[in-house]
Parts: C-alpha cells; sequence; structure tokens
C-alpha cells in the first residue's frame, strides 16, 4: 500500500488500523499538504471482483458522491492501484455513536439532538432516491464536536433499484434494527424501512436497550412484525408517542419523515440548518471504473494517481456516470431547468457536429464555429433578455464515447428551455447516448 514508508501516493500518511470487514481495511490517515485527518478505506481490488461486489462499490462511490451533507460521511478522493481501491473519507474523530449507548441511555436532550441529525441526513438521502437499509448505532460516527454522520452505505439502494411494483426487494440489514415488512419479503418502500430503523434507534438511545431482542432469531422476528415491545418508565410521554408512530408494523401508516420534523418533541431546540446538497467545492480526482476495477494478477506496477488527459475538470462522481457500461446517469438530479445540460455519445465527433450543423439550420439558428469541438448557436430574434445564443461543446472521453455540453451564454431562460424540450431533444434522437440526470432507457 505505501509508496515510502507509510506514504500513500506521496499524499497520505497511513496510521493505524480504525477497523476491518471481509473486502476492506479502514487506516487514520493525514493529508501531508494541508495536516487534515482523514480515514483511508482500503478496498481489495481481487476480492471484490471474485465475489462479484463491482455494482456494490459503484453504488457506493456514487451515493456518497450525491448525498454531501454535515451528517454524511464525506468522500474526498478515490485512488486505485492494480490490486487495491482507495477510499479518502472524513474522519470522525468521536467513533461510533454505539459506545455511547453502550454505556447506557443518554440524556433525552442529546438523544433528540442525534436523532435531529439522523432524519435531516435520511431526509436529504431519500430527497435524491437512496435508501440507507443499514441504519444502526455502528454505523452512526461522531466527529470532534460531537456532530452525528452516517456512514457505511455499502448496503445502500437506488430508486432506480425499484422493481415494477415500485418496491425493494432484497432482504438485507441488522436483525434487531430491520423493518417488518423487511423480513416479509413481499417487497418494501426503501424510505419507510429507513424510518422504521430511526425509531429502533430512538429507543434504544432513550431507553438504553434495544426494543426488539430474543436469543431465538425467529421469535425476535415475530416480536418485531407484531410491534411487541415494552417502554421503560423512564422515557417521556412525548417521546413515547413519537416512537410509537415509527414503530408501526404498517408500512402505510407510518410516519414519514416530513411528519416526525413536524413533531413537537421533535422541534425542541431543532435548527434546520443544513443546505441539501454541497457539490464539493475541493477538487476531487478523475476515476475512470473499467481502469479501477481492472483486473491483473500479475502487475506489480507502482501505485499511480489515476489521471484522466481530457476534460480534468469532471470529478470522479462526473466519470463514473460517463464510463460506457456504468451508466449511472439516473443517480444524478435533473439538470432540465437548468442552462446547462450535458448528454453523452458514441458517436465520432465529426457526426455530432453534422447532426447538431442541421438542428440549427431545422431550427432557423445561426452557426459560428469558434474552434474545435467549440460551437455557437445563435438565435435572430432578439428576445426580451436579448438574442437567444447556445454555447456547445464535445469533449472526448475516449475516442469512440464523447461528452457534449449544451449551455445558454446569453437570452431568455424560458426560451431555451422551451427550445430544448420542444425541438432540440427530439431532432436529436439516436446520437444521444444517454442525457445526463435522467435515467437511460434502453
Amino acid at each position: 500500500m505505501e509508496n515510502n514508508g507509510n506514504i500513500l501516493m506521496h499524499k497520505y500518511d497511513v496510521g493505524r488500523l480504525l477497523g476491518q470487514g471481509t473486502f476492506a481495511k479502514v487506516y487514520y490517515g493525514r493529508n501531508l499538504k494541508t495536516g487534515q485527518s482523514v480515514a483511508i478505506k482500503v478496498i481489495d481490488k481481487e476480492k471484490v471482483l471474485r465475489v462479484g461486489l463491482i455494482n456494490q462499490t459503484k453504488r457506493e462511490i456514487s451515493v456518497m458522491g450525491m448525498v454531501k451533507n454535515e451528517n454524511i460521511v464525506q468522500l474526498y478522493e478515490v485512488m486505485a492501484t492494480k490490486t487495491k481501491i482507495y477510499f479518502v473519507m472524513e474522519y470522525a474523530k468521536g467513533g461510533e455513536l454505539f459506545h455511547k449507548v453502550a454505556k447506557g441511555r443518554l440524556k433525552e436532550d442529546i438523544a433528540r439532538k442525534y436523532f435531529q441529525q439522523l432524519i435531516c441526513a435520511l431526509d436529504l438521502c431519500h430527497g435524491r432516491g437512496v435508501y440507507h437499509r443499514d441504519i444502526k448505532p455502528e454505523n452512526l460516527l461522531l466527529d470532534e464536536n460531537g456532530i452525528l454522520k452516517v456512514s457505511d452505505f455499502g448496503l445502500s439502494a437506488l430508486s432506480e433499484s425499484k422493481r415494477q411494483d415500485g418496491l425493494l426487494h432484497t432482504t438485507c440489514g441488522t436483525p434487531a434494527y430491520v423493518a417488518p415488512e423487511v423480513i416479509n419479503r413481499k417487497g418494501y418502500d426503501g424510505a419507510k424501512a429507513d424510518i422504521w430503523s430511526c425509531g429502533v434507534i430512538l429507543f434504544v438511545l432513550l431507553a438504553g436497550y434495544l426494543p426488539f431482542h430474543d436469543s431465538n432469531l425467529m421469535e425476535m422476528y415475530r416480536k418485531i412484525s407484531r410491534a411487541e415491545y415494552k417502554f421503560p418508565n423512564w422515557v417521556p410521554p412525548e417521546a413515547r408517542r413519537l416512537i410509537s408512530r415509527i414503530l408501526d408494523p404498517n408500512p402505510q401508516t407510518r410516519i414519514s419523515i416530513a411528519k416526525i420534523m413536524e413533531n413537537s418533541w421533535f422541534k425542541k431546540g431543532f435548527c434546520a440548518k443544513y443546505e441539501g446538497t454541497k457539490v464539493g467545492d475541493e477538487e476531487k480526482l478523475p476515476i475512470d471504473m473499467n481502469t479501477i476495477l481492472k483486473s491483473s494478477e500479475h502487475d506489480n506496477v507502482a501505485e499511480t494517481k489515476l489521471e484522466l488527459p481530457k476534460r480534468t475538470n469532471l470529478n470522479a462522481f462526473d466519470i463514473i456516470s460517463l464510463s460506457t457500461g456504468f451508466d449511472l446517469s439516473g443517480l444524478f438530479v435533473s439538470n432540465d431547468e437548468k442552462d446547462e445540460i450535458q448528454f453523452t455519445s458514441a458517436k465520432p465527433a465529426s457526426s455530432i457536429i453534422s447532426k447538431l450543423e442541421g438542428v440549427a439550420r431545422h431550427l432557423r439558428l445561426k452557426v459560428a464555429k469558434k474552434d474545435q469541438g467549440c460551437m455557437r448557436l445563435e438565435g435572430s430574434n432578439e428576445g426580451r433578455n436579448g438574442n437567444l445564443s447556445i454555447d456547445v461543446k464535445i469533449f472526448e472521453i475516449t475516442p469512440s464515447f464523447h461528452l457534449v455540453e449544451v449551455k445558454k451564454s446569453s437570452g431568455d431562460s424560458r426560451e431555451y428551455q422551451r427550445l430544448l424540450r420542444r425541438d432540440m431533444r427530439p431532432a436529436l434522437g439516436d446520437f444521444v447516448w444517454a442525457w445526463q440526470g435522467e435515467k437511460q432507457h434502453e
């Protein structure tokens, strides 16, 4: 793992082991340039490939790029060698919330603070179509200021994982925290299942023990399916009422996150300061998942930082979403209402330019070529904000795979959106492999 002693890729000083699982180990690290503490998750690429966890690895990277929030562990960078994949993540100095709970129940105000932060984090995740599916105290970390951080999205699911019935069907999670509908194997709503787990968490924080526990696993599942549990006398009445609405065995009548956030007990001292997605300002390493996941048993080349020779301002999640065979476009927020949209195409650049010129002629737009790979389309009618002007840039991702950016540089936004939806997008037809921000259709 090291280039020089315990130095990873001339960038991170790797220290003590923080934890380990079947396929990965997590180490404490320090950024040599900034001094920032980080956690470095080291994944054995050969094991991941051998047991078929490629999709899970993709999904974890993708999810952590989508859900950026103060209460979610941040992924700073992903690097790789021929044998390892490295996630450089936010370091939570306070450790697992589990260790606090293991010492006994928490004071009501402290428990409520952690619960508020957990609900805010999941509200953001669900809004992005991400369902954690393994909420438990071991996956809730604390930073040095006691701020809760949701971690470990390895079992998470995305909205496009739903079947035609609109439900998820993979049974996963930790038995004591899993919702009854997950156990019943008839399909479940990922958001409602996460909410149930939050109810178990809140019970544990206030009571100091699990609501559902039995040495016989089937008996424990029976209690979960019937929501059979008892409150200790020290749990406040208001909190009891809220927990009862969360631990409702019927997901149809179970309280939603929106209603939880309106609850009087929940709102005490609550400050809704989180701002949703914060796309990182820090520079991230471009990653080609095809290269990262390529297996080589005999290559002992020293570790090299993966660089993309063209379009270097793309971050890791952009590259993953564009890589042939690894389309994750459906994971990202729709760009329909923005002044800039992107699409990918498997056509040659010359064919894309010719097609765009034809579309422009059909729409009576003037074509002004600026330089290689760049075009400007200009309207002749002056709108309320001046003439409509559209810049088009074509980037080569691979020789047979291109990214095309379409951006309004001047003019009326409504006119631009109308032209895109009604005329340009239909006219481009089969030249588009995938519109970024939308689920790819076969």
